[in-house]
C-alpha cells in the first residue's frame, strides 16, 4: 500500500519562503504536504513528473471582488488558471452580506456602479440563500470551488444594516449603541470565520455632498466613503478581541497617523491600497513607499498593495468600458451599432470627446491601435493614436473614432495600465514588502483581467527584466500575502502545509492578449486572458488545472479563520 496519494518528482522547488531553490520531490497525502526530499515513486498512488519544471506554492491574491462570481465560476477566471490558489474577497467595503431581503436588488445595483459587475449577471448568478454574514460564509462553503476563498466583512452593508439606508447614506455618526452593534456583528462574523473587515473611505466624514471618485448608482455616496473615524476605531477595537484577522482600508481623508493607530489598537495587520506607479502622480507613490518602509522599520505591520500589472486594458465602443460620464457613457449606452456610429459621427460628440472626458483620453494618452480590419489603417497597428494622429495630421480622438467607424466598431484598442512606466514598476518590484497584484479580480469585467498578475510578474520582472530573483518573486506572490492575511496553513511549501502547488515550465510560461467572451450569466460580456505553461495546478492536493486546461476538480475550500477545515 502506498504511503502517499501523490508525489511530484524531480522538480525545482521554490518554496515561497525566500530560501534557495533545490531539486526535490514533494509528497502529498490527504491534501497536505507530507514529505519534501527524495520520495520513491512506488510510495505514491500517482506520480507527476516535474523534471525541468518549477514547483512552487500557488499565488495568494488579497484584493479581489469575486463575492458574486464564486457562485457561477469555480475557477474564478482569470485567477485560477493563472496559478492563484487562494483569494480574499469583500475588498473596499463592497459586498453582499449582511443584506436584508428587501435590499438585495440595491446591493447588486451598487456593485454594478462601483465595480462594473453587470446587475443582470448578479441577479441570475447568485443564489441569495443568506441574509447574515455567517449565512453568506455557509453558502460560499457549500459552493463548488477550484480556488480557496476567504472573505472580508465589507463595511458598507454593515453600516446600512445598523444605521438604515437613509442615515448611512447621509453620513450619520453612529451612536454609542450603534457602534456596539457594529462591533457585535463584526465579532459574530469573525467567529464564523471571516478574515477581517474592509472599507474604502474616499470622501469627507459626514459629508454626503462632497466630490466622490466612486458613487452609488443613484448618485449618492457609498456609506464608507463618508464614515467617521470613530467607526473605524470601533471596528479595530472589535478586531483586537479576536487575536486574528486583518484590515483593508484606504482613503484620501485618512491620515497616516490614523492608519498606524488602527493597527496599534487592533494589534492586527492593515493592507493599504493602492500603490500605483502613476507617471502623473507627482511621485505620490514614492512618498507612500517611504511611509510604508518607515512602518516596517518601526515594527508596524502596514503593507502596501501594489498595482504591479502592466497588462493593457481593452477599450471598445461596442462593448463599453469604465467611463460612467458623458459623452463616452452616452455612446456606451446606445443599444445598436448604428446608433453608436451615429454618435461617433456627431460633430458635437466629437468635440466633447476631444476636450471633456478624462477617463476617455487624458487618463490613457497612450491608447494604441492593437488590431484593425480596415486596410487603410493596417500599417498603424501597434502605434498609439497620438502617433497615428501626428502622421496623419489629425487629432488622436478623430483617428480613434474614424478607425472604429470603418471597422464597424470591431477595432481592438489597448490602453496603458494607469500610466505606469517601467521605471515606476521596477520601484514597486524593488521594495520587498509591497504586495504584488491588486488584481481586482471579478470587477471591471469588460476592461480589466488582471488575475494573471502572478504569471506576468514571473514572465516580465523575473525572466525578461531580471529585476528580482525567482525565490524573491514567489515569496512576494505567496509567502508574504499568506503572512499578511493570517493564512496559517499555506503560502509556502513545507511539511504540514496545505498542498496548494503550481508546477510550470519557466521558459514557456506566458499570458495572452485580453479577449472578449460572452460567458457570464445572462449572456453578459467580460475580458479574459489565457495562460500558458502551467503543467499542473493543485489546490488542497488535487489537480485542478493540467496543461493549462481545467480538470473539473473543485477542491477549493472556504478558509474559515484563515485555514481549511481539519481533514
Amino acid at each position: 500500500m502506498a504511503n502517499h496519494d501523490l508525489v511530484i518528482k524531480g522538480g525545482i522547488v521554490v518554496d515561497g519562503s525566500g530560501n534557495p531553490r533545490r531539486r526535490a520531490d514533494v509528497a502529498i497525502t490527504d491534501g497536505v504536504i507530507t514529505a519534501i526530499g527524495r520520495v520513491p515513486a512506488e510510495d505514491a498512488d500517482r506520480v507527476i513528473d516535474a523534471t525541468g519544471l518549477i514547483v512552487a506554492p500557488g499565488f495568494i491574491d488579497l484584493h479581489t471582488h469575486y463575492d458574486g462570481q464564486v457562485f457561477w465560476d469555480p475557477y474564478l477566471t482569470t485567477s485560477g488558471p493563472h496559478g492563484v490558489t487562494s483569494v480574499v474577497t469583500g475588498n473596499c467595503g463592497f459586498g453582499f452580506a449582511p443584506v436584508r431581503e428587501d435590499m438585495r436588488d440595491r446591493a447588486m445595483l451598487s456593485m454594478t456602479a462601483v465595480e462594473d459587475i453587470p446587475t443582470e449577471t448578479l441577479r441570475e448568478g447568485m443564489p441569495w440563500d443568506w441574509v447574515t454574514f455567517p449565512e453568506y460564509l455557509d453558502s460560499v462553503e457549500r459552493t463548488p470551488k477550484a480556488v480557496n476563498v476567504l472573505p472580508y466583512v465589507p463595511v458598507n452593508p454593515l453600516l446600512i444594516w445598523v444605521l438604515g439606508l437613509e442615515r448611512a447614506k447621509a453620513g450619520a455618526l453612529p451612536t454609542d449603541a450603534e457602534h456596539v452593534e457594529l462591533a457585535r456583528l463584526l465579532t459574530e462574523a469573525m467567529e464564523a470565520g471571516a478574515g477581517g473587515w474592509s472599507a474604502q473611505c474616499l470622501g469627507e466624514p459626514g459629508n454626503p455632498n462632497g466630490r466622490l471618485m466612486q458613487g452609488d448608482f443613484d448618485g449618492t455616496p457609498m456609506p464608507t466613503d463618508i464614515m467617521w473615524p470613530q467607526t473605524r476605531l470601533a471596528l479595530a477595537e472589535a478586531l483586537a478581541g479576536q487575536g486574528r484577522g486583518f484590515m483593508q482600508v484606504s482613503g484620501t481623508q485618512i491620515t497616516e497617523e490614523e492608519y498606524e493607530h488602527l493597527v496599534e489598537v487592533s494589534g492586527r495587520p492593515l493592507i493599504w491600497n493602492a500603490v500605483i506607479a502613476n507617471s502623473r502622480s507627482g511621485g505620490l507613490y514614492r512618498r507612500k513607499i517611504e511611509w510604508l518602509r518607515s512602518c516596517q522599520e518601526r515594527g508596524i505591520p502596514i503593507y502596501g498593495q501594489a498595482m504591479t500589472t502592466d497588462v493593457p486594458v481593452p477599450f471598445s465602443f461596442l462593448y463599453g468600458g469604465v467611463s460612467t460620464r458623458p459623452p463616452v457613457a452616452t455612446i456606451f449606452a446606445a443599444e445598436t451599432v448604428e446608433a453608436k456610429i451615429a454618435l461617433l459621427n456627431d460633430p458635437v460628440i466629437r468635440a466633447e470627446l476631444r476636450e471633456f472626458d478624462p477617463l476617455f483620453y487624458h487618463l490613457y494618452p497612450d491608447m494604441k491601435l492593437h488590431r484593425t480590419f480596415t486596410e487603410e489603417y493596417k500599417p498603424y497597428e501597434g502605434l498609439s493614436f497620438k502617433e497615428i494622429g501626428a502622421r496623419l495630421d489629425r487629432h488622436p480622438v478623430d483617428v480613434l473614432c474614424d478607425v472604429t467607424i470603418a471597422d464597424g466598431l470591431t477595432t481592438q484598442v489597448h490602453t496603458g495600465q494607469f500610466n505606469a512606466t517601467l521605471e515606476g514598476l521596477k520601484e514597486l518590484v524593488d521594495y520587498e514588502y509591497l504586495l504584488p497584484g491588486l488584481s481586482d479580480g471579478g470587477a471591471h469585467l469588460k476592461t480589466l483581467s488582471a488575475g494573471m498578475y502572478g504569471t506576468e510578474y514571473i514572465v516580465e520582472y523575473v525572466r525578461k527584466h531580471a529585476w528580482t530573483s525567482l525565490e524573491q518573486a514567489h515569496w512576494r506572490l505567496s509567502g508574504l500575502p499568506a503572512r499578511c492575511a493570517g493564512f496559517t496553513d499555506r503560502g509556502v511549501l513545507d511539511v504540514g502545509a496545505a498542498a496548494d502547488i503550481i508546477v510550470y515550465d519557466y521558459d514557456e510560461l506566458a499570458y495572452g492578449d485580453p479577449q472578449f467572451v460572452h460567458d457570464l450569466p445572462g449572456g453578459q460580456l467580460r475580458t479574459v486572458i489565457d495562460a500558458k505553461g502551467y503543467r499542473h495546478i493543485l489546490v488542497n492536493g488535487r489537480v485542478t488545472v493540467e496543461n493549462d486546461r481545467p480538470t473539473g476538480v473543485h477542491s477549493g475550500e472556504l478558509l474559515r479563520h484563515g485555514r481549511a477545515n481539519p481533514r
